[in-house]
């Protein structure tokens, strides 16, 4: 029998209503069945059934001392009639049975059982059951009603656990859930960052030199808010691609493709507009990649060139992507330059965000001074081998 600790289950108004019909039910079977066969005697054997049933009552509650009151009362009513003794057996049987299907201390439950045992052969011994030897007959009766018991309390401790682990499931179900929400939140807010600061202030930078030069050259004030035009349609595309993220209406999903290695031109060319001069090179073994390596490289093309123009402001710039065998290297570096006044300083979250954006793929990312002036972002990311 294994033991079980803790307070005892709350019983229910059910189960308590139970127990004390069952204590009436018993009681009053009884007594019809010894006044069927003794007669009526409100003196003795009929006011005694009911003091040997009564315990039963509270057979849940306290299963253990009502099983030993049980067995004091019974034996000591016994030589009032020898079928009070008979019934007094059948109410310690329902006392066993309920002390090893609800009681939480089964050490003292098993060392009651052969005294129970023993209780039954004197009962048995009183009654008038000459067929079969006493000590058959209380095992008969007795062993098989404890292996129910038995089975019906490791049912309910089976079904208690069960609900235990479905309770343990469905929280840490929550909380995976959670977890996922939080990094799809850091995720979108990733995007938002590198779509916002690049095309926002590659668009701050072309607005000024274009209200600079509107006077004297109209023309390139003209070319400067086509591209000024241009760069706020991409951005809001983006903005949208990625807003769409958290919308949760039936509307159809934008299936607009993130972008990629192959819209390089189109972002250094809006960089371009605004007045820097970006060279780009593509080297090794141009192939597929996988489009989360894809968009992690785009996305650090992205930021190095969006800090370039706030902080290199009148620098040159170039891009390398290297096909590398096992590896993809992105690497953007500029000749350095004055900062921009068009644009507020930012607060390095960018790389931050692009770090554990290349994490993701085992991917690293190396950014800082240029030995001979200027700044380097240099990435890499594995590949699987052609």
């Amino acid at each position: 029998m294994t033991r079980q600790t803790g307070r005892l289950p709350r019983l229910t108004r059910r189960s308590r209503a139970f127990d004390a019909t069952l204590a009436l039910a018993l009681a009053l079977i009884g007594a019809r069945y010894v006044t069927i066969i003794n007669g009526v005697d409100w003196t003795g054997s009929v006011l005694l059934v009911p003091l040997a049933s009564a315990p039963l009552a509270l057979r849940r509650r306290v299963p253990l001392t009502v099983l030993w009151t049980v067995m004091v009362v019974t034996p000591l009513i016994r030589h009032s009639s020898q079928d009070i003794a008979l019934y007094g057996g059948v109410v310690c049987v329902v006392a066993a049975y309920s002390a090893v299907a609800h009681c939480r201390r089964p050490v003292p439950t098993l060392l009651s059982l052969p005294v129970t045992a023993a209780v039954l052969v004197i009962l048995f011994t009183n009654a008038k059951m000459p067929h079969f030897p006493n000590g058959v007959i209380a095992v008969l009766i007795l062993v098989p009603v404890l292996a129910a018991a038995y089975e019906i309390r490791m049912w309910r401790r089976r079904v208690d656990e069960g609900r235990a682990r479905l309770s343990t499931m469905e929280r840490q179900q929550v909380e995976a859930l959670n977890r996922a929400i939080e990094h799809e939140r850091a995720r979108i807010a990733r995007e938002l960052h590198d779509v916002v600061t690049h095309n926002v202030g590659v668009m701050v930078i072309q607005a000024g030199a274009a209200r600079k030069i509107m006077d004297t050259a109209p023309d390139q004030a003209r070319e400067a808010l086509l591209a000024v035009e241009a760069g706020g349609r991409d951005a809001m595309t983006e903005l949208g691609h990625v807003m769409g993220l958290l919308t949760m209406d039936e509307a159809p999903a934008d299936l607009t493709p993130q972008p990629g290695l192959n819209r390089l031109d189109a972002l250094i060319g809006g960089v371009r507009h605004a007045g820097m001069t970006v060279e780009l090179t593509v080297t090794g073994h141009q192939r597929p990649v996988p489009p989360g390596v894809e968009l992690a490289a785009y996305r650090v093309v992205q930021e190095a060139l969006t800090n370039t123009v706030k902080h290199a402001s009148g620098a040159t710039a170039g891009v390398v992507v290297d096909y590398a065998a096992d590896h993809l290297r992105v690497e953007v570096t500029d000749t350095g330059g004055r900062p921009s006044t068009a644009l507020s300083p930012g607060r390095g979250r960018g790389l931050i965000g692009l770090r554990e954006r290349l994490a993701l793929y085992g991917g690293t990312i190396d950014a800082g001074p240029r030995p001979s002036g200027g700044y380097r972002v240099k990435a890499l990311m594995p590949l699987e081998t052609p």
